[in-house]
């Protein structure tokens, strides 16, 4: 009797796991636009619970790990977010309703873009701007053609060159500030599911370049973000060095 007890117990430990295990599966899903019934690509798609995430493709299908009352959260440019719950459907179906005007990310909050940014500072130090770009040193009038005073001055003079150490520093002001619009502190929560501290050291480690962000569509940018976020993981306290100033190596006279 006593051996029976203990083969049973030995059973049930076997039983347990492999019920567990078998709570999670790999379910299929097809987003699809509520009015039209037409396919939509490059939605994104998380498990509100387990934070795990993935992109559908131009078909509109998706695969994505749940367990039972799952919440299932479906965003995507122009429609309203949908959230549904894994009840046991061998597919998941998300129709999304479209918003009536879309209003772009970076225009949601209630700040100047950064190209508005970059015309106020045009027009504030339009002199600087001026002086900055001599234009061609040669000119052409009535005697022919000669060496224009005005353009050499501005290229030699202290005026000038600080005028294009202004410049090239607005311009530096208006790069950073299209990386920090398009690549925020909600877009990659919502990607990585980071928070707190361990978000800002990622941000900082994987800031993206201002020629990439000014290229990149959203879809392209969600994925920079998740394939740096696997390399992440690995070592979530390293923290690499700040980038160094650059060195302005013009000399005044």
């Amino acid at each position: 009797m006593e051996t029976l007890k203990y083969i049973f117990l030995f059973c049930l430990f076997l039983y347990v796991p492999i019920f567990a295990i078998a709570q999670t599966k790999t379910v299929q899903g097809i987003v699809l636009d509520k009015g039209t019934n037409q396919r939509i690509g490059k939605g994104f798609i998380k498990n509100d619970r387990t934070k795990e995430n993935t992109f559908n493709n131009a078909r509109g299908e998706f695969e994505i790990r749940v367990s039972l009352d799952d919440l299932i959260i479906t965003s995507k440019e122009g429609y309203l977010t949908d959230t549904i719950k894994y009840t046991g459907q061998q597919v998941l179906m998300v129709y999304l309703d479209r918003t009536s005007i879309y209003i772009p990310e970076v225009r949601v909050v209630a700040r100047r873009s950064p190209d508005e940014v970059l015309q106020q500072r045009r027009e504030e130090f339009n002199k600087a701007y001026k002086l900055a770009d001599p234009g061609s040193i040669f000119s052409v009038g009535p005697t022919g053609a000669g060496l224009s005073i005005g353009s050499i001055y501005n290229m030699l003079s202290r005026e000038g060159k600080n005028a294009r150490r202004l410049t090239r520093f607005i311009q530096r002001e208006y790069e950073e500030d299209v990386i920090d619009a398009k690549f925020t502190r909600d877009l990659v929560s919502n990607v990585t599911g980071l928070a707190g501290e361990r978000l800002t050291i990622f941000m900082s480690n994987y800031r993206p370049t201002y020629y990439f962000v000014s290229m990149a569509t959203p879809y392209e940018l969600a994925t920079y973000i998740r394939s740096k976020y696997e390399i992440f993981k690995l070592n979530p306290n390293l923290r690499f060095l700040p980038r160094l100033p650059e060195i302005d190596l013009e000399v005044n006279n």
